[in-house]
């Protein structure tokens, strides 16, 4: 069955200026972490934006839930800022879609080289195929409900 993988930015997708010192977005990390996995299931990686979660505004989290509605995959992982998470989680989770959908971020940019993305991204991909239906996050290999998080 394929997985959906929407990525809306935050510190897993951000990039360093090196002579700014600025973080900053150009596009998705997806891909490559995953041809870096040697991930052979099958997933459709979408970006629905690139923004710092602390900028996301609810009309963004009403287009993350909106395309989670459309899009025709019962399985779904979000890449989202850590900051506003459980936020956009809430959000999604009220709509009580009959889907399974987990949120997952990252600490360090992968960029940086030593990204605990990598692992958690790893573990929504396992979690989201195991799971029922409804709304988790999944940070350090743990996998949490939606409202018992607490950064």
């Amino acid at each position: 069955m394929p997985i959906r993988l929407l990525a809306t930015g935050g510190t897993f997708d951000k990039e360093y200026n090196e002579l700014t010192g600025e973080l900053f977005f150009r596009q998705t990390h997806l891909p490559a972490v995953l041809q870096l996995g040697r991930c052979r299931l099958d997933l459709r990686v979408e970006t629905l934006m690139m923004i710092d979660s602390l900028h996301m505004t609810e009309a963004d989290r009403r287009e993350i839930l909106a395309r989670c509605r459309r899009c025709r995959e019962r399985r779904i992982v979000i890449t989202h800022g850590t900051d506003t998470m459980v936020e956009t989680a809430a959000v999604i989770a009220k709509a009580r879609l009959a889907k399974t959908i987990v949120l997952t971020g990252a600490m360090v940019p992968y960029t940086f080289g030593s990204s605990d993305g990598l692992f958690n991204l790893g573990s929504a991909i396992a979690l989201v195929q195991t799971l029922p239906p409804g709304v988790g996050i999944a940070m350090n290999g743990q996998v949490l409900a939606w409202d018992n998080v607490r950064k």
